[in-house]
């Protein structure tokens, strides 16, 4: 018997609690000025499906989707 995938909670519409809001995944675009918590000021030189990859001027690193740690300035 294979265990069941957890469920999101429902909320009633006169529920005191709220439902988590749903994180936006900010787009970024070929050229865009963006910032990194570790490698600080870059530019998105490419777009990927699920990641863009950024060049820091020393090198040049792929970040995946969720972007927390990118920017755009």
């Amino acid at each position: 018997m294979t265990p069941r995938p957890a469920a999101e909670p429902r909320y009633s519409a006169r529920s005191p609690f709220r439902a988590r809001p749903v994180p936006e995944i900010e787009q970024f675009a070929v050229g865009d000025r963006v910032t990194h918590d570790k490698f600080g000021l870059g530019r998105v030189t490419a777009e990927e499906d699920q990641a863009v990859v950024v060049d820091f001027g020393s090198q040049r690193v792929r970040v995946t989707s969720p972007f927390r740690s990118l920017t755009k300035l």
